[in-house]
């Protein structure tokens, strides 16, 4: 997959010229949250000395078994143990708007990620241990190896850069615990994830569009190869500002062919994320009336082609099936 706009193969083929997509420009404003088309989804997570369930629903986390959430971090605060749901809901809290979540989550029901809770509790064990700084031994005398004076500015920079080395080894294995306990959750909740993930940065300033850019690339790049049957690096994407829905056009041969689909920041959240990227023969490029089970979407049958409104209709399931 190529993002971002860049030029096709050594022919010096390049993007055709972009004029109004559609006359249908309601799709440029959101017409309700990215998650309308989403039913809710649960799991089991093994949370002390049994397994708790752990929910989605209407963009939010739900944890049914544990009613009293911030009663149990006043308590784990206390010194109790943390419960695993609640560290789960923490880390989901964390990374909603991480857009790293974007280049290690799925990119299609296919992709599966292979990653269980036998491998969160196995990581949670390995805790990088801190190294003590020297002190003084017993009655106050100086211990092998270290200073009877007072520590010098070199000493006390070194224990500084110890102690920031230490925090950044104890960050680095949260992060990983973190990335771990999320994608444990299964595909149902990864996509979910993306989903909020692309809808914090719908708006995306100049530093976060290569991110967004690469994430609908790597995701639209095999719905494209199961919509007409092209190679997935063949595929060019860029981001879609102003009215309308995007484009998409089809140039070239052979090795110089190249599907060219500009589309808004936001078909990552409310089309792909809710299993809406390609319905029948049809890729879809909006939602135009947003529901569950039932939606409106505007799909294009072919690149050029102008796109059509489509009533589609979802089965029940964490991954939605839409049909026409």
């Amino acid at each position: 997959m190529n993002a971002g706009g860049a030029q096709g193969g050594s022919g010096g083929m390049g993007p055709p010229g972009r004029g109004p997509s559609s006359p249908r420009d309601n799709t440029a404003r959101p017409n309700g949250p990215w998650f309308t088309c989403l039913p809710r989804c649960e799991t089991q997570v093994p949370c002390g000395a049994g397994r708790h369930i752990v929910g989605w629903e209407a963009g939010s986390l739900r944890l049914p078994s544990h009613p009293d959430v911030e009663g149990e971090l006043v308590l784990a605060a206390l010194g109790g143990e943390k419960a695993r749901c609640v560290e789960v809901a923490e880390a989901w809290a964390r990374h909603a708007s991480d857009l790293s979540v974007l280049a290690i989550g799925p990119r299609g029901p296919a992709d599966e990620i292979a990653v269980g809770w036998d491998d969160v509790i196995g990581a949670a064990r390995d805790v990088p241990g801190a190294r003590p700084v020297p002190g003084p031994g017993p009655g106050g005398q100086p211990r092998p190896g270290s200073l009877a004076s007072p520590p010098g500015p070199t000493l006390a920079r070194m224990s500084a850069r110890r102690q920031q080395m230490q925090e950044e080894r104890l960050a680095a294995h949260r992060r990983r615990n973190d990335m771990l306990s999320l994608l444990a959750l299964g595909y149902g909740f990864q996509v979910r994830l993306i989903g909020q993930v692309a809808a914090a940065h719908a708006r995306p300033g100049e530093g976060v569009r290569p991110a967004l850019v690469a994430a609908i690339a790597g995701r639209l790049g095999p719905v494209a190869e199961a919509w007409l049957g092209i190679d997935p690096d063949q595929v060019v994407v860029s981001l879609h500002h102003g009215p309308g829905w995007g484009s998409a056009e089809l140039t070239g041969r052979g090795e110089y062919r190249r599907l060219w689909v500009s589309l808004r920041p936001r078909w990552l959240a409310s089309v792909w994320a809710c299993g809406l990227a390609r319905v029948g023969r049809y890729l879809v490029v909006a939602v135009e009336q947003p529901g569950w089970p039932d939606a409106r979407v505007l799909g294009v049958r072919a690149p050029g082609a102008e796109p059509e409104p489509l009533d589609v209709h979802a089965s029940s399931g964490d991954v939605p099936h839409w049909e026409i």
